[in-house]
C-alpha cells in the first residue's frame, strides 16, 4: 500500500471523525497517497501535486509553497504492518481516506480482512470522490461510503470530477452519503442538477463550506445551514479544523 508519509511513519492516528454524518466520532484515521483528481482547495495536496506535474494548487502564490518530492510523502507498506498499527489505537472505527482510496481497492480489501481477523466487531468508513464503482467484495466489507463529488468550483472540467454512472452505482448501496463543499449559491445550484440525474436523495445529501480557516467557515456557516434547513439537507461544519487548525495528524 502506498500511504501518505507523516514523520518517520505513515499517517495513521485517532482523532475525531471532523466532516460528514458520522462528525464527532472517535476514528483512526489511514491516509492513503494518490489520487485520481486535483482541487485547486484539496487540503491534502501532499497526497497529489507532486513535483513535475502541471497541477494547480491555490497555495501556489503563498511564500515558501512547493510541489512535493514523491520520497518525501510516501511511504509503502503491507495490508498487515497497517492493520497492526490500527490495532494499537484501541478504536474499532476506521477511516479510509485520502487522495482517492479506492486506487488500491485490493490493498483496502485485505486490510479490513486483517482487522477483521481478531474477530471483534469493527465499523469501516471510506472517503472516496465518487469517480471509482468499488466492487461486490469492497462494498459487502464496507460499512459507510462518504462520498464527496467534485464541483466546479474545484476547478477541473466536469468529464474528469463527475461520473453519473458511478454516483448511480454508489447511490443504490444504501451505504452512501453525498458530501458537497459549498462556496455559494451556483454550487447549490449544480448539486441540484447532479441529484435529478444521479438518484441521490436528499436526504443523503451533506453540504459542508469551503474554508481552511475558522474565519472562512464563520462567513459561510450561517447562509449555507440556512439553506439546508430549507432544502431539507444536513449541514456539516469542519470540526477538526475548529480544534486544530489547519494541520496534518489531527
Amino acid at each position: 500500500m502506498k500511504l501518505a508519509r507523516l514523520g518517520d511513519g505513515a499517517e495513521i492516528f485517532h482523532t475525531l471523525q471532523g466532516e460528514g454524518v458520522s462528525m464527532g466520532a472517535p476514528a483512526v484515521f489511514v491516509r492513503l497517497s494518490l489520487c485520481n483528481l486535483h482541487c485547486v482547495w484539496c487540503d491534502t495536496d501532499h497526497t497529489w501535486n507532486f513535483k513535475g506535474t502541471s497541477w494547480k494548487h491555490e497555495k501556489d502564490s503563498d511564500p515558501g509553497y512547493a510541489k512535493h518530492s514523491k520520497e518525501d510523502v510516501i511511504i509503502s507498506m503491507t495490508p498487515s504492518e497497517v492493520a497492526g498499527i490500527v490495532r494499537g489505537f484501541g478504536c474499532r472505527r476506521v477511516v479510509l481516506t485520502g487522495g482517492e482510496p479506492l486506487l488500491q481497492e485490493a490493498d483496502l480489501v485485505q486490510l479490513m480482512a486483517a482487522l477483521r481477523e481478531d474477530l471483534e466487531e469493527w465499523f469501516f468508513e471510506i472517503e472516496t470522490n465518487g469517480t471509482i464503482l468499488p466492487g461486490a467484495e469492497f462494498i459487502s466489507a464496507i460499512g459507510q461510503i462518504n462520498v464527496s463529488p467534485k464541483l466546479a468550483n474545484s476547478g477541473m472540467g466536469e468529464d474528469l470530477r463527475l461520473k453519473p454512472t458511478v454516483l448511480c452505482g454508489l447511490a443504490v448501496t444504501s451505504k452512501a452519503w453525498f458530501k458537497f463543499v459549498v462556496r455559494d449559491e451556483r454550487d447549490i445550484s449544480e448539486i441540484s442538477e447532479l441529484m435529478n440525474g444521479t438518484g441521490i436523495r436528499g436526504s443523503r445529501v451533506i453540504l459542508m463550506p469551503e474554508g481552511r480557516t475558522v474565519e472562512v467557515l464563520d462567513r459561510k456557516a450561517d447562509w449555507l445551514a440556512g439553506r439546508c434547513r430549507d432544502l431539507g439537507f444536513r449541514f456539516s461544519d469542519r470540526l477538526h479544523l475548529r480544534l486544530w487548525g489547519d494541520r496534518r495528524g489531527v
